[in-house]
This record gives C-alpha cells, sequence and structure tokens, in this order.
C-alpha cells in the first residue's frame, strides 16, 4: 500500500512539474537575452515587408538579423507561477530596447513542462 502511494505521489510531483527561471529578473541566458511573450514572431530569413518597413523605421538593419523577431512583446518574469501567463509564443530575445513593439535575437523557450 505504501509503495503505491509513494508511486502515485512521485508520478504526480513529475506531472506537475514546473520550469522555473530566476525571479529577479536575471536574462534566459548569459548572453543578456530576456524572456518575451510575443503576439507573433518571424524568421530573421523570412521577414514580411510590413516587418521589414517597422525595423527599417526603428533604424534596425535586416541584413544583421541573426535570429528571429518577436513582435508585441512584453516580459515574463516568473514563468509557471501564477499571474505570469504567455498566450502567445515564448520566446527569449537579446535585444528588447524597442519598448515591446519588437524584440530581436528570439529564440523559443519552454515554458512548461
Amino acid at each position: 500500500m505504501f509503495a503505491r502511494i509513494s508511486s502515485f505521489a512521485t508520478l504526480l510531483a513529475l506531472a506537475t512539474a514546473t520550469v522555473l527561471p530566476r525571479t529577479d529578473g536575471a536574462p534566459c541566458g548569459s548572453s543578456g537575452a530576456q524572456a518575451q511573450c510575443c503576439q507573433s514572431t518571424e524568421n530573421h530569413d523570412n521577414l514580411s515587408p510590413s516587418t521589414k518597413d517597422l525595423l527599417a523605421g526603428l533604424g534596425v538593419v535586416v541584413g544583421d538579423l541573426t535570429a528571429d523577431v518577436g513582435l508585441t512583446c512584453s516580459p515574463i518574469s516568473v514563468i509557471g507561477v501564477g499571474g505570469t501567463n504567455c498566450n502567445a509564443q515564448a520566446v527569449c530575445c537579446e535585444n528588447n530596447n524597442f519598448n515591446g513593439v519588437v524584440a530581436l535575437g528570439c529564440n523559443p523557450i519552454n515554458v512548461g513542462l
């Protein structure tokens, strides 16, 4: 009986596992990137004409991009803990200096297991 309860508790704990980043606003990785929730992302090699125009207006050299572009982004402070949800694309972006309009150098991240 105890073995069943222990097995169930262990499986329950594994099934509800959540990825938790550092909660001090630290970046996703050592490069200074930060977790963002973007309404959409576009591949840097296949940007839409409107995104190219937007980036050009912001002074971004499209040819210099090496990772995806996030559009309409907001920061994610704590992944998987009440209050912070991302119902769009969770990404880790290196350049977030455009007030959420765009984020550059974005790579998808897994926000939950």
